[in-house]
């Protein structure tokens, strides 16, 4: 059974100004699919609807019994009160986590060169150490499934690489990953399968030689999968 299995009719912000429609896929256990498409085309939409964030949804988004997520957005968002070792203690105590996973975050945060900053306001952080924290929080606690919107912003080489590596360590322990991103070339070469949104619905899912076939990119290339014309607004 897939880990996550999405069939949405139409969902949006008002039921009758719907934002996405006929968006279906399915994401399996290790694995890495890549969502891509212009901006606008409607992929944070579709993360909001996977979330339940949105007002309006006519259709099911379902997950595997039992399983646990974590969300990476595309702007690090933390509290203003907290210093980032009392956001992992924070998330600990309301997902009643153990004690393995608070060791497993000082890794992730020693792998990331922020285990001397954990008692800082992550608000004095630049933005490239904002996502590594986030990145460590939704790591540790060791999800099921890995939902990610533009992972890659703000991140230098080697912390891109390190990203990179920590991702294919989910995958091997059988993490599915939904990941959004603008960097075609990177997700050309890592993932697995691809959801192509366009203009607010679903244009091609499948492998890569799939998605190719279906978008007739007869250069081999996810950018002319891509409709540029899709807008500024999701």
């Amino acid at each position: 059974m897939p880990i996550l299995t999405v069939d949405i009719n139409k969902a949006g912000y008002k039921a009758q100004e719907p934002v996405i429609s006929q968006v279906g896929f399915k994401l399996e256990r290790s694995s890495l699919t890549g969502m891509i498409g212009a901006n606008g085309a409607g992929k944070s939409t579709t993360i909001k609807a996977i979330l339940q964030e949105l007002p309006f949804v006519e259709g099911n988004v379902a997950r595997k019994d039992g399983t646990s997520y974590s969300y990476i957005p595309e702007r690090p968002i933390f509290y203003d009160e907290l210093t980032l070792w009392e956001h992992f203690e924070f998330v600990a105590a309301v997902e009643q986590l153990s004690e393995g996973h608070l060791s497993y975050a000082k890794s992730l945060l020693e792998k990331f060169r922020l285990a001397d900053r954990i008692h800082e306001f992550p608000s004095t952080f630049s933005k490239g150490m904002q996502q590594k924290g986030m990145i460590s929080l939704a790591l540790f606690t060791k999800p099921d499934l890995l939902i990610i919107d533009e992972p890659f912003m703000g991140l230098d080489p080697g912390s891109t690489k390190m990203l990179l590596d920590m991702l294919d360590e989910e995958k091997k322990k059988g993490t599915g990953i939904l990941m959004c991103t603008h960097i075609l070339d990177t997700a050309q070469r890592i993932c697995d399968s691809f959801i192509v949104i366009e203009q607010g619905t679903v244009k091609a899912c499948g492998t890569l030689d799939e998605v190719l076939a279906k978008c007739g990119a007869e250069d081999g290339s996810l950018y002319s999968c891509i409709d540029m014309a899709d807008g500024d607004n999701e």
